[in-house]
């Protein structure tokens, strides 16, 4: 079990694929990562030796930012925005989209579910 940035990768994956299972880590910074470490990216996470698993521990945590660090960092950018009140903060703050999506229909995930009145008729089996 190779364990990385405090994260336990995946034995049955290619490599490449289970360096994504690190925060801040997707597909091409993983391509990156092995290609400077000169690892297969179709090598299984379990038949990797132990110098190229430091050698991954050594990209993966000292040059770039992730997991917890990155984390914090994007909490305090948020936090940021909202104390200085602009528009995205405002969006951050009401838990609403914060990109320009549309909010008419759907944003249920962050709206929440919404119940409408329906037409008003009692059901047939309804006492009056």
């Amino acid at each position: 079990m190779v364990r990385l940035a405090g994260i336990n990768l995946d034995d049955k994956k290619k490599i490449d694929i289970a360096l994504t299972a690190i925060y801040g880590i997707g597909r091409q910074l993983s391509a990156d990562i092995l290609a400077n470490a000169k690892i297969d990216p179709t090598t299984r996470t379990k038949d990797l030796t132990e110098s190229e698993e430091a050698k991954l521990r050594e990209l993966v945590e000292k040059q770039s930012v992730v997991e917890g660090d990155l984390r914090r960092e994007v909490s305090t950018n948020i936090r940021r925005l909202r104390d200085i009140g602009s528009y995205r903060g405002q969006r951050h703050a009401r838990k609403l989209p914060v990109h320009g999506q549309r909010t008419k229909t759907n944003a249920r995930t962050k709206r929440g579910k919404r119940v409408t009145m329906g037409s008003g008729r009692k059901k047939t089996g309804d006492k009056t």
